[in-house]
C-alpha cells in the first residue's frame, strides 16, 4: 500500500461511521477526574476500552496504579518491531471534566455523542478522547499499509488524571524512565490555530494556581456600626488584586514576567492571526502588554487571571463587613520566567505594598516548555503535515494553554511535537463541548501520513533531531 492510499483508507474508514462509532463508545465513559474522587471508571476506560484494541495492534499493555493516591490509573503500553529501532512516545488522557449535565444545550448530554451536522457533540470529544482517537486510528492504518511493521518502536501513555492536574504523572515518569526511554515525542491535544489550519506547536505555557486570602476576624459586622473602624478584607484584597495587575490586564510584578520576546519567536509568529473564528470572542482593544501582537501576547508572554473572586454574598449582600475574602489566581507563563520562586516573588511584593495580611496559598504547578525552533523535528513535521492536508500547516512556538509537556521535554529529554485536531471554540470544559468532524477527518489523513513517513529509510531526522531539546 502507498502512503495515499493509506490516506484513502483511514478517510474512508471515517466516512463509513467506523470512527464515529468508536468515540461514542468511549464518550459514554463517564470518566470524569475533577471530582475529588477517583471512580472506577476510570480504570474500566483503560482496562475495558482502550487495552483490548491496543492489544489487537501488537501493543504489551500494562493498567498501573498511581503514584500518587489523588491520581487515576495508568496505562502504559509497548509496540517492539526491534529494540534497535528508534521509538515513539505517544500520549493521551482518557479523563475529562466534569460533565455539567444540566447546563447543555437542551437534546444533548455530555455522555452521548451527538452529530449536528460538522459538530460532534459529547464530553471529551475535544478533550482528549476525540484526539487520542485520531492517533491511535491513523497509527492502526499506518500498520496495516506497512503490512504490520512500521520501522520504529511506539510506546503509549495514557493517563487517567490531567483533568485534576496530572497528579502523580513526574513520579510515575521518574519511576518508569527506562520504560519510557524514546526518541521522539508525538502527540495531540489542545486547539489548532483556528478551524480552517492544521497546527503543529512544540510546546506550552507553564500554569501556576494559587490563591490570595484575607481573614480579618472570625464573623462579620454591621457596616454602620462598625464600618470606618474596621479593616475590609475584600478591599485589602482589591488592592492586593490592583498591585499584581492594572485595569488593563497588565501583569504589574516584574518577578513574574520574561525578560522579553525572543526574535525567534515573533519571526515565528508573524502571520499567525487570532479571534477570526466565528465563534471566536471578540478581542478586547488595549487589553494585555502593550507593543504585542495578539499571537505574541498569548504566546509569547505572561498573564495573570482572577479565575474566581469572592466576599460575602454576592447573590443577597447584607449590611455587614465580611469577615474574609478569597481570589483564586492563576498565572500563564513562558520559558524564561522564574515560575520556581513564584510563591517568594508574590511575598516580597505584596509586603512591600503593605499588604502583609494578604495569605498566599499555592496550587498546581507545570513549567513552561518550548522546542527549539532550529530543531531538524520542526521542519520535517510541517512538510510532512502539508504533504498529508493538502495545505501549510501553522507553527506555534508553543500553545497558550498549558500540558504536563514539562515532563516529556524537561524529565524525559524528548524533542516534543504537538498536533491538536480540535479548534479555539470547541467548549473542551465547557457545556456543549464539540469535536468538528472536517478536522478529525483531516486530522486523521495528517497523523497517518506521520506515522507513514516516520517509517520512511531515509531522510527522518532521528538522530540529530533528538540533539536539539533546549527550551530556546
Amino acid at each position: 500500500m502507498s502512503r495515499e492510499q493509506l490516506i484513502h483508507s483511514v478517510q474512508q474508514h471515517f466516512d463509513g461511521g467506523a470512527f464515529a462509532a468508536t468515540l461514542s463508545r468511549r464518550v459514554a465513559w463517564r470518566t470524569e477526574s475533577d471530582t475529588g474522587t477517583v471512580p472506577p471508571t476510570l480504570r474500566g476506560y483503560l482496562a475495558d476500552e482502550m487495552l483490548p484494541e491496543l492489544q489487537g495492534l501488537g501493543f504489551d499493555c500494562q493498567v498501573l496504579e498511581n503514584p500518587d493516591p489523588k491520581g487515576g490509573p495508568l496505562l502504559l503500553a509497548h509496540r517492539v518491531e526491534d529494540p534497535a529501532l528508534p521509538t515513539v512516545l505517544t500520549y493521551g488522557h482518557g479523563d475529562v471534566v466534569n460533565g455539567q449535565e444540566s447546563a447543555w444545550r437542551q437534546g444533548l448530554s455530555p455522555w452521548v455523542l451527538t452529530q449536528e451536522g460538522d459538530r460532534w457533540y459529547g464530553r471529551g470529544t475535544a478533550d482528549n478522547k476525540g484526539q487520542h482517537t485520531v492517533v491511535l486510528t491513523a497509527l492502526a492504518h499506518a500498520i496495516a499499509a506497512r503490512g504490520g511493521k512500521l520501522g520504529y518502536n511506539v510506546t503509549l501513555l495514557l493517563e487517567m488524571g490531567e483533568e485534576a492536574g496530572s497528579p502523580g504523572l513526574a513520579q510515575f515518569c521518574a519511576d518508569h524512565a527506562k520504560a519510557l526511554r524514546a526518541d521522539l515525542f508525538v502527540a495531540s491535544d489542545g486547539p489548532r490555530i483556528n478551524v480552517e489550519r492544521p497546527t503543529l506547536f512544540l510546546g506550552s505555557r507553564g500554569a501556576i494556581n494559587f490563591s490570595l486570602t484575607v481573614r480579618s476576624r472570625d464573623k462579620a459586622y454591621h457596616s454602620g456600626n462598625w464600618g470606618g473602624v474596621l479593616a475590609n478584607p475584600a478591599t485589602v484584597l482589591s488592592h492586593a488584586l490592583a498591585s499584581m495587575v492594572d485595569a488593563h490586564g497588565r501583569v504589574r510584578v516584574p518577578g513574574l514576567l520574561p525578560a522579553s520576546v525572543p526574535d525567534k519567536l515573533r519571526t515565528a509568529l508573524k502571520d499567525v492571526t487570532i479571534g477570526t473564528g466565528a465563534d471566536d470572542p471578540a478581542l478586547t482593544p488595549g487589553w494585555g502588554e502593550p507593543g504585542l501582537t495578539p499571537a505574541e501576547q498569548l504566546v509569547g508572554w505572561n498573564t495573570l487571571e482572577v479565575l474566581a473572586l469572592g466576599s460575602g454574598n454576592a447573590q443577597r449582600p447584607i449590611n455587614a463587613i465580611p469577615s474574609q475574602a478569597v481570589a483564586h489566581c492563576q498565572l500563564r507563563f513562558v520559558v524564561g520566567t522564574d515560575w520556581k520562586n513564584v510563591q517568594a516573588t508574590l511575598r516580597q511584593h505584596l509586603d512591600a505594598h503593605g499588604l502583609e495580611q494578604v495569605d498566599i496559598t499555592m496550587g498546581m504547578m507545570c513549567g513552561a516548555t518550548r522546542l527549539d525552533l532550529d530543531n531538524p523535528w520542526v521542519d520535517w513535521t510541517l512538510a510532512s503535515m502539508e504533504r498529508s492536508a493538502g495545505q501549510s500547516a501553522t507553527l506555534l512556538p508553543n500553545l497558550a494553554g498549558s500540558l504536563p509537556n514539562d515532563i516529556f521535554a524537561d524529565q524525559l529529554g524528548l524533542p516534543t511535537l504537538w498536533i491538536p485536531h480540535s479548534y479555539p471554540a470547541c467548549a473542551q470544559h465547557a457545556p456543549n463541548e464539540h469535536l468538528l468532524g472536517s478536522v478529525a477527518r483531516e486530522g486523521l489523513a495528517v497523523m497517518a501520513g506521520l506515522f507513514w513517513d516516520l517509517g520512511e529509510p531515509a531522510g527522518v531526522p532521528w538522530k540529530e533531531g533528538a540533539l536539539s531539546t533546549t527550551n530556546a
